[in-house]
């Protein structure tokens, strides 16, 4: 999927952002009042985040894997 800088609407390119303290790749937990059917059910749900930055004027964005 392409997603496009808000900012300048160029094509952003994809990464992975890591941590600094193990260099594991950065997750998202959600906690039981995020909703969901999980969130009902008082589970948590751990999400890979993908890092998108722009080329051109440097915005990051983070979005979490759904599924």
């Amino acid at each position: 999927m392409d997603r496009r800088c808000p900012d300048c609407g160029v094509t952003m390119d994809t990464g992975t952002l890591v941590s600094s303290v193990d260099r594991e790749a950065v997750k998202l937990r959600t906690d039981e009042s995020a909703g969901g059917v999980l969130g009902k059910l008082g589970m948590k749900e751990t999400l890979p985040v993908d890092a998108w930055a722009c080329p051109e004027c440097g915005l990051v964005r983070l979005y979490a894997e759904s599924e």
